[in-house]
């Protein structure tokens, strides 16, 4: 399965009047803290890859999910190789993975708004250190090119500019914002 994403910075309050005027329907939102590991035989920031552990609260549950993330496929968007499973007890597998010679590099803290309209995600994120991003994405099991039009579409109808997106992961751009600092 690929997820074909574009992201950018935007301001929130009118991307949700769009996503208001558009009659998007607003699934749910949660707070996230995503545990990224580097592998003790390679490094993920030079191969492109991401190992991590998301623990996501909701108002009445906590869920936590291991994710595994190949390298960008395509230089027209953030389309990657995606896997991931839900776990029963984060700390349990931090602690596998530790064990296992991954060390955890960073944690990247935010607060999610998802929002579906015509069957893509439109995610309103607000990024602890960072500030508001939007992404909007869909999982394809093939022809990415189209997904990734129908994203650029969809960008470009919320008044957002797909030439603008951002393709370094949060990760990375926390990461660059804390060595200027």
């Amino acid at each position: 399965m690929y997820e074909v994403e574009v992201k950018v910075r935007a301001a929130h309050d009118a991307v949700r009047d769009k996503l208001a005027a558009l009659g998007a329907t607003e699934v749910r939102t949660v707070t996230q803290a995503d545990t990224y590991y580097n592998a003790p035989d390679r490094d993920f920031a030079e191969t492109d890859e991401a190992l991590r552990i998301r623990r996501e609260q909701t108002d009445d549950n906590t869920v936590s999910k291991v994710t595994y993330k190949g390298p960008l496929v395509e230089e027209h968007s953030k389309t990657r190789k995606e896997a991931e499973t839900v776990v029963e007890d984060g700390e349990t597998m931090d602690r596998i993975l530790t064990g296992l010679g991954y060390d955890a590099t960073a944690t990247v803290e935010k607060r999610r708004q998802f929002f579906c309209v015509d069957g893509y995600t439109v995610t309103l994120d607000d990024v602890t250190g960072l500030g508001e991003y939007v992404e909007v994405e869909t999982e394809v099991a093939e022809n990415i090119e189209p997904a990734r039009e129908g994203v650029y579409e969809l960008l470009r109808t919320l008044d957002l500019d797909p030439d603008a997106q951002i393709r370094t992961s949060y990760l990375g751009l926390l990461l660059e914002a804390n060595n200027h600092e």
